[in-house]
Formats: structure tokens, sequence, C-alpha cells
């Protein structure tokens, strides 16, 4: 290997491994939608296999990352990039494994913020497809991920608003509490994946 080849930039390998932590996220998203129609221990155990899948993804890029002299993009952009998409899959675990734990059913309001997150999901991973060759288109899915994250805060309020709102008696209020630490969840969940979209944005700013 000649001096020019070994500092090639490794482009296509960190790509390729954001575009496949960012597909294993979207399998979890999809599994954790399955989850909240049908609550079986089949779809939880996929949302499970979909999250130690994409952490071993995750350790794979961290360890290249640590090991490359030179980086196409900044190394702060991929490590934050990464970060946040694996914090996406981590809220979705904990999302599934918390409703088991506290024995919370599914209910609408938990079904339409997963299905923006899902959504939100897939333009990410959008994203990560189109960042080499066409930036400003994954920038737009960038921004679109980031309007479903501000739909899902408006679910989050309306669930909390409807929450608050029932009698006042004890098997409310923990019912209340379980809830409201699920939506929770749920939320930073949205947000984890409105950092991810800004992280695209400034990859672009800089790509461009």
């Amino acid at each position: 290997m000649g001096l020019k080849e070994f500092f090639k930039p490794k482009q296509d390998r960190f790509l390729l491994l954001l575009i496949q932590q960012a597909e294993k996220t979207l399998q979890g998203m999809v599994a954790l939608e399955a989850y909240m129609k049908k609550a079986s221990e089949k779809q939880a155990a996929s949302v499970v296999q979909a999250e130690k899948e994409a952490d071993e993804i995750r350790r794979i890029l961290i360890d290249d990352l640590n090991r490359t002299f030179v980086t196409p993009i900044d190394r702060e952009d991929i490590f934050a990039l990464s970060r946040s998409i694996d914090d996406v899959m981590d809220y979705a675990f904990s999302t599934v494994e918390e409703m088991q734990i506290l024995e919370v059913l599914p209910n609408d309001f938990l079904r339409r913020m997963v299905s923006l997150l899902h959504a939100a999901a897939n333009e990410i991973h959008l994203a990560m497809l189109r960042l080499k060759d066409n930036p400003g288109v994954a920038s737009e899915h960038a921004s679109r991920a980031k309007a479903l994250e501000n739909r899902v805060e408006r679910v989050y309020r309306e669930a909390l608003a409807d929450l608050f709102s029932g009698p006042e008696d004890v098997h409310q209020v923990m019912r209340m509490l379980k809830l409201r630490e699920i939506y929770r969840h749920l939320s930073n969940c949205a947000d984890r994946g409105d950092a991810a979209a800004n992280t695209v944005h400034d990859i672009v700013v800089k790509m461009t």
C-alpha cells in the first residue's frame, strides 16, 4: 500500500456504517410500531434484537474512527451523528422494556407518536443514503425529520394534557406516573432524532 492510499479517507466505509446504523434503527422503529399495534413478546424481541445489532455497528464505527488518521467528514460530526442515531434506538428499546416492566398497554397516543418516529427514522435513513452524492437531498430529508419531531412533541403535549385530566384517585395516579414515563421516552427519542437531523445539516454545510 502506497502512502497516498494509506491516507485516503475512508469515506465509503464510514458512510456505509452510518447507513447500516440508520437502517437498523429504522428496523427497530418498524418493530416498535408493530409492538404498539400488538404488544407481543415476538415484536418486543424484534426491538431488542435491532438494538443489539445497532450497538454492534456503532462499536465497529467507533473502533474504525479511533484507528483512522484522516476522515472524510469531521470526526466530531461522525461521532455525534452515530451517537444520536444510537440514542433513537436506545429509547425505542427502553420504551418497550419499561412498558413490559410497568405492564403498560399501548394506547392511541403511543401509537401516534411511534408512527411519527418511524417516519422520522425513515427520513434519517434516506438522508444517510443521499449524503455522499446528493447532500442537498440529504438536507431535505433531515428537514422532514425535524418537522416530524415537532409533530411528535405536539402529540406528547396532547397526551400529557389528557393524562392529567382524569379522575384523582390512587389507581389514576399510578397510571399517570407509568404513562408519563413512557411518553417521556418517546419525546426524548424524537429529540435525539432532531439532533441527528441537525448534524446532517451541519455536515452538508461543510460539504457544500
